[in-house]
């Protein structure tokens, strides 16, 4: 994981540039084919066909081994330094030995799963510390049905640094940020390879993560020029530490040495009818029903406002930049906010001590690990149930729907109407749904309680009762109170979701009508009336949205204001709880 504003100094950039990546290649025109759609089914066909949804997860649940996940942490640490610069030519030492092990684990799998899984180098050109060549590497499982031809995947960069960004000659294990992210994909490959799926499923080890997103990027970028499709992207980076470090990138951990082994943070771009918060909705929700009433360790999965912590960025953002849907895996807490300038940062993150662990009794090995495999297999987890449900599931539909009374909904689905089941799903005030109903038939009416506005989607369910990915939401006002859209007058400022909140809260402004203006901020004051802080927000029609991060260390009652060319128009209350 990269800080961003690394990437963003002008002294950085005075002494070196990256060019933009060219001249892509798949090394395997196989797993091209297959990304493309344009290939045979029956070729990668397993010997036993395992696709029911209770047969993905249970396996997938029961197959993710801690033990595997810890060996290929130790040998990813093994390899001295993984920087993007780093030596390709050793058998033994930086990212080209270490690219070629995971390639060759790959393999193995392939081999053990009646070769269906395809290995390749994904090979760029782009000038990145001092090498103009880079490669990722990608394992493709091919799905059985092409009539949809979008791919699911699933990846985690594997590049290490020290201190200076392009030290290629450092302790730089990089076990947390991101041993353990590569680690994830690799033994999902393993176990999710075992099973067939109607969407081809790539799992992909980045590069140049830590230099500004490169490998991930022209990734994305050769998926725009080939055409291939992408139903979702989980990104998996810092995402088996358990120990919050002295520092750490709001939202995050409380403070040093702080425990979190039961839950993971789903970090997305946008608020309202974003695709990618439906797919991390999507994500707990399959959680929530396939695993959890089996699971021995319950998980929270917590759908975060942002889309990556304060400052900082991760993979899953080119991919959304280029309109694919995409989320970002995290761990609850991070030792440190890579902030490696700061005078007396001690934090292991970015940094020569992200390291395996450390050795308690002078044996000279290491026994006391800094990374807990068994919550790292619990994430892996909750990551191949998503990819498998999605991997699986039929074709979103499209809806339409009307208020009702004062207290229900009448729903329309409007397109993929052969299905006999669909689901409604039902947002208030906060980032997840309050409710998801099964829905009978293609219309259907609902009771959604006390609250004015709603957030309302929906999803198919095929014959094996599994859902889509959700629609888009449309927002609808129940009369039965007065409504926050306040249509006489235009324009209407939204109550933030979620409220209470923690770190960061999403505020909105719903315009009825365009309205000419020449400025327009969001003004934040505490319970005293002081102004802490300005946030510009451009007025188009329809929902416009943004992010108020106030971090850790602070609670109470906060008001903001909506200000248009220097006119309060409206104000309302937020609650900060830490």
């Amino acid at each position: 994981m990269k800080k961003l504003i690394l990437f963003l100094s002008v002294v950085f950039f005075s002494e070196k540039s990256f060019a933009q990546a060219s001249a892509f290649l798949v090394t395997d025109p196989a797993a091209e084919q297959v990304m493309l759609g344009n290939y045979d089914p029956t070729l990668y066909t397993a010997s036993v066909v395992i696709n029911h949804p209770d047969s993905i997860s249970q396996g997938i649940m029961q197959r993710i081994n801690p033990d595997s996940l810890k060996s290929n942490i130790i040998k990813l640490a093994s390899f001295h330094n993984r920087n993007t610069g780093s030596d390709t030519l050793s058998a033994t030492k930086g990212f080209g030995a270490a690219r070629n092990w995971v390639y060759s684990k790959f393999q193995e799998y392939s081999t053990a799963n009646g070769n269906r899984l395809i290995p390749a180098f994904f090979q760029f050109d782009q000038a990145i510390c001092l090498v103009n060549r880079h490669k990722n590497i990608i394992a493709v499982l091919p799905g059985i049905d092409t009539t949809d031809k979008r791919i699911i995947l699933i990846e985690g960069h594997m590049d290490s640094r020290c201190e200076v960004l392009c030290d290629t000659s450092c302790l730089a294990q990089g076990v947390e940020d991101n041993a353990t992210g590569t680690a994830l994909v690799m033994e999902l490959a393993r176990v999710m390879s075992k099973y067939s799926y109607n969407h081809t499923i790539v799992f992909m080890i980045t590069t140049s993560e830590e230099q500004g997103l490169y490998g991930a990027e022209a990734f994305a970028d050769y998926c725009t020029l080939k055409g291939i499709q992408i139903k979702a992207v989980q990104n998996n980076d810092v995402i088996g530490g358990i120990v919050c470090g002295t520092t750490s990138s709001a939202p995050s951990c409380p403070g040093l040495n702080a425990i979190d082994s039961t839950q993971v943070r789903l970090f997305s771009f946008g608020g309202f009818n974003s695709k990618h918060k439906q797919y991390a909705r999507f994500s707990k929700l399959e959680y929530k029903e396939e695993l959890l009433p089996f699971v021995s360790v319950p998980m929270t999965v917590s759908i975060m406002s942002a889309e990556d912590r304060t400052g900082r960025g991760g993979d899953h953002i080119p991919f959304r930049q280029h309109a694919y849907t995409a989320i970002r895996y995290t761990s609850a807490n991070e030792h440190g906010d890579a902030n490696v300038a700061a005078v007396g940062y001690s934090d292991r993150q970015h940094s020569s001590r992200d390291t395996l662990g450390i050795d308690t009794n002078g044996d000279f090995v290491v026994d006391s690990f800094f990374v807990n495999f068994n919550y790292l297999a619990r994430n892996a987890v909750i990551n191949g149930n998503a990819a498998g449900m999605a991997a699986i599931g039929p074709k979103e539909p499209d809806f339409t729907v009307v208020a009702i009374g004062t207290s229900m909904v009448e729903v329309t689905i409007t397109q993929q109407t052969g299905y006999a089941f669909y689901r409604f799903a039902d947002r208030t005030t906060t980032n997840d749904w309050d409710s998801v109903y099964l829905m009978t038939g293609t219309v259907d009416t609902f009771m959604v309680g006390t609250a004015v506005n709603h957030y309302v989607s929906v999803a198919s369910i095929d014959t094996n009762g599994i859902e889509s990915l959700f629609s888009k939401e449309i927002l609808i006002a129940v009369p039965n109170g007065i409504s926050e859209l306040k249509k006489e007058e235009g324009i209407s400022l939204m109550q933030n979701k979620p409220n209470p909140f923690d770190e960061s809260t999403i505020i909105s402004v719903y315009v009825d009508k365009g309205k000419k203006y020449k400025e327009a901020f969001i003004s934040i004051t505490d319970i005293k009336g002081k102004e802490i802080k300005r946030m510009p927000v451009e007025l188009k029609q329809g929902m416009n949205e943004v992010i108020y991060e106030h971090g850790y260390g602070a609670s109470g009652i906060f008001t903001y204001t909506l200000m248009l060319d220097g006119k309060a128009v409206e104000s309302r209350k937020m609650i900060f709880a830490n």
